[in-house]
């Protein structure tokens, strides 16, 4: 069995993760995982899915190491799981870690973990730029961050539904899909709606 592996950080209303499953097609993917989380996320439910449906012999096919993990230690931790059952993990058109007959080949798995550590650096400094952009933005008396929402922001669909979900005729995820909205921005509506303000 193939699987594939496609992660994109926001929800499928901001960023697009068709590219991903279809370069994952094209390279043989037979069942695909979608993950919307940020890579250094310790919470990736579907990549934990996979792995603990993947059996001895599978493959693991991904566009790139950030897809996998930005974090070190959790690549690490998934290298250890391909190699204890025996899978082969494919960075496509890039490293392969074959454990299917064994140990990986220490170079693969060395320049697997080279890859990683430059991935995390690369988020690291992704994230100093971000955070130096806001400090001269605020310096320059700029309003950092989202507008403040107010209850004349929430759509009408969201009022058409939400006396099921106060009656308990609706969950927080059914709301959110009848409304096609996300679940954060939902939690924020209720909030809103029991006397509460979200920025």
């Amino acid at each position: 069995m193939i699987y594939g592996y496609a992660r994109c950080s926001t929800n499928e209303s901001k960023q697009d993760i068709n590219r991903q499953v279809r370069e994952l097609k094209v390279a043989g993917a037979e069942q695909i995982f979608l993950e919307y989380e940020h890579g250094d996320s310790k919470i990736k439910s579907q990549q934990r899915a996979m792995l603990e449906q993947a059996q001895a012999g599978d493959s693991i096919i991904t566009l790139e190491v950030p897809r996998l993990a930005r974090s070190t230690q959790q690549l690490c931790e998934i290298i250890d799981t391909v190699s204890a059952k025996h899978l082969r993990l494919q960075i496509i058109g890039s490293i392969t870690l074959d454990c299917r007959n064994g140990q990986a080949d220490p170079m693969s798995e060395a320049f697997l973990q080279m890859a990683g550590v430059f991935s995390q650096l690369e988020l690291s400094m992704i994230r100093a730029r971000v955070r130096s952009g806001m400090a001269n933005a605020k310096a320059k008396g700029k309003q950092i961050g989202r507008p403040q929402t107010t209850a004349e922001d929430i759509p009408p669909i969201f009022f058409r539904h939400y006396p099921a979900f106060a009656a308990g005729s609706l969950n927080v995820s059914e709301l959110a899909r009848v409304c096609n909205l996300s679940r954060t921005t939902v939690y924020k509506y209720i909030g809103m709606m029991n006397g509460g303000r979200s920025a």
